[in-house]
């Protein structure tokens, strides 16, 4: 097929105020980014429920760590330290939970509850209506002590 070239098929763009797709378990697809911008993105794309416990979680994380530095990577979005040392947290839409992830969660006292196949790695799922507010805010403190994840 010489002298043949092919054009490479182009994804359709998305329109104007469009909503973003939203992945398996209701996650929605956010293009990544540096800032406060593509998190706010993200949290108003949360479906039902999820979006109000996604504002109170980020809330939350500003109120206890002060200019928390924000992103969205893989379609979560993340928390880490003002100095760059990584990331302490993020979270992720699934279907009847949002879960959370500490990096440094074997670390945290009381220790979270979920498991992880990665060695520090601890979750804390949230339903809705169920947030310990006063506990989640302890973990975020400890954890934004902590070295962060280098992603």
């Amino acid at each position: 097929m010489a002298g043949k070239t092919f054009a490479k098929s182009a994804k359709p763009a998305r329109k104007a105020g469009a909503k973003p797709a939203l992945l398996s378990g209701g996650n929605p697809q956010i293009a990544k980014g540096d800032g406060d911008a593509p998190v706010q993105a993200y949290l108003a794309a949360m479906p039902g429920w999820k979006r109000d416990v996604g504002r109170h979680l980020d809330a939350l994380i500003e109120r206890t760590v002060p200019g928390v530095r924000k992103a969205v990577k893989w379609n979560s979005p993340f928390y880490g330290t003002e100095n760059e040392e990584g990331w302490f947290l993020s979270f992720h839409c699934f279907t009847k939970y949002v879960k959370v992830t500490f990096f440094r969660g074997t670390s945290l006292r009381p220790l979270p509850p979920g498991e992880s196949k990665h060695k520090e790695v601890r979750y804390f799922d949230v339903y809705e209506g169920d947030l310990d507010e006063a506990r989640f805010a302890a973990w975020v403190q400890q954890a934004s002590q902590l070295p962060g994840e280098r992603l």
